[in-house]
């Protein structure tokens, strides 16, 4: 039996998963992390923190099962997007991670835009803050003193690759989130590197996800009980790890991913830019294939915000008082805005905020609870409203993230889409198991063993369309539009 690690640093922990060449996920750990707002727009987090949470779950595999990590033969990662770590002499850290929900670059993202009118092409995507390359402008004009200091840049997954393996290595699905790749070519862009100041040699190297992009050290092999040779996949991004993960490898095969943030991937055969709609296109973490996305800052993290602002004991505690509300209760609740750290698609507006619009002395926690959900289904059908004006078709979603363990809220994103969404045992893995496997196709697995869905636990055919759900999204939509203003205020 082999075994392969995935290793997947989120925004708000990191996890582990023990995978075996049978497909038996033989077990993970999870360690938490903080995420620093000094500022309005900002979001950071320490790179130290990163790599003491990922010590602390391999450490706690390697205590608990000593027989397994003795047989793995892989290592993948897959990682939050977009953020910059900046490495100075020895590779010291300058400062603080800019994460990808970080709102600060949003006159640097026009000032690009205005500077190289062919970089949505190139890069596939409009210029928006969260992506890497307007926080290093930003810094550039901001910090001098640490830009000035930069020898590297690598994004936070690839940051971990360093310290596993001290090499600095990205790859494609990751890199095309910086705006600095040529995403067509799937190869760093002189001419958008220029547009920051940066030169190639302070780039990582490039290899395809399923590819071999360094080993472990041996000192740490040691610590964790592992072979002495043990390779890192390149990896993916998370997104681009999830889709490996669920199967999502073929075109027309997509995904609803409830994390910390959402988003709706599709996989598609050649590069296919729409940037006008504020759609996303990337490498997939896999050889000669692509894939469209739409992204909303905020899903998950909504209802943790909610079941806090209420006082619930957790998460589970609000589904369940929200589960119980009648059909006219939630057709009276105030409509939601998920707008809590931005918005990229389809407004990719930094500034725009959450809203629950309608209050009154009659709602309660679970009334609020209930809008959260339904506000962040909206924003998903506003996202595959921009798919579907790119020329993207689905039939059907997986749905994984943390946010599919709700049976109401996977229900509700049905009759939101009029999409059938399936759930899969073991989808809250996500990036973890798709980095797992992305190890286990650079040790030589073949993709069609190795890249197959997960048993679906659930099928969820949506009700046929609803007048007052239609009406809802109406005024979910014209309560941006009529807010708009405001937000730059």
């Amino acid at each position: 039996m082999s075994c392969y690690l995935g290793i997947d640093l989120g925004t708000s922990e990191v996890k582990v998963l023990l995978l075996d060449d049978q497909h038996q996920r033989l077990a993970t750990a999870a360690h938490p992390l903080g995420l620093s707002r000094p500022v309005p727009l900002w979001a950071e987090q320490n790179p130290a923190d990163w790599w003491q949470a990922c010590c602390a779950a391999l450490d706690e595999l390697a205590a608990s099962y000593p027989q397994f990590m003795a047989r793995v033969r892989g290592i993948g990662l897959s990682g939050q997007m977009h953020g910059a770590v900046l490495l100075g002499e020895g590779d010291a850290v300058l400062r603080p991670a800019i994460l990808w929900n970080d709102g600060r670059s949003q006159a640097e993202c026009q000032e690009m835009m205005d500077e190289c009118p062919a970089l949505a092409q190139i890069a596939g995507n409009l210029a928006m803050p969260g992506f890497t390359a307007p926080k290093l402008r930003w810094l550039a004009k901001h910090e001098p003193a640490v830009f000035a200091a930069i020898h590297s840049v690598l994004l936070p997954k690839d940051w971990l690759r360093l310290k596993l393996s001290g090499e600095k290595v990205s790859e494609m699905s990751d890199a095309a989130g910086t705006l600095w790749l040529d995403v067509a070519q799937r190869d760093w862009s002189d001419e958008l590197l220029a547009l920051c100041g940066l030169t190639r040699a302070q780039m990582p190297c490039l290899v395809e996800g399923s590819e071999v992009s360094a080993r472990l050290l041996p000192a740490l092999a040691a610590r964790w009980g592992l072979p002495s040779e043990v390779l890192i996949a390149g990896g993916g991004g998370d997104n681009a790890a999830s889709a490996v993960g669920i199967g999502a490898v073929q075109p027309g095969a997509g995904f609803l991913s409830l994390g910390t943030s959402g988003v709706l991937f599709v996989v598609n055969d050649a590069f296919r830019p729409n940037p006008q709609s504020a759609v996303h296109a990337f490498c997939h973490a896999l050889p000669g294939r692509w894939h469209q996305m739409s992204v909303m800052l905020s899903a998950a993290s909504c209802l943790k915000w909610v079941t806090q602002l209420t006082g619930r004991v957790d998460e589970a505690a609000l589904l369940a008082e929200v589960a119980q509300l009648d059909v006219a209760a939630r057709e009276a609740a105030p409509i939601f805005l998920p707008y809590l750290s931005g918005e990229r698609t389809p407004h990719n507006d930094p500034h725009a905020q959450g809203v629950f619009f309608g209050l009154g002395f009659t709602h309660a926690g679970a009334d609020l609870g209930w809008s959260v959900l339904e506000g962040v289904a909206f924003a998903f059908r506003d996202g595959l409203a921009a798919l579907q004006s790119a020329g993207t078709r689905v039939a059907q979603l997986s749905l994984v993230g943390g946010g599919a363990r709700s049976a109401l809220w996977a229900q509700l994103l049905a009759d939101v889409l009029q999409t059938e969404i399936v759930t899969h045992a073991g989808g809250e893995a996500g990036g973890a198991l798709g980095a797992a496997r992305l190890a286990w196709l650079a040790d030589g697995g073949e993709e069609t063993r190795v890249c197959v869905a997960p048993p679906v636990a659930e099928r969820v055919i949506p009700a046929p369309p609803n007048a007052s759900l239609e009406s809802r999204y109406q005024r979910f939509r014209a309560l941006y539009a009529a807010l708009k203003s405001e937000f730059q205020c």
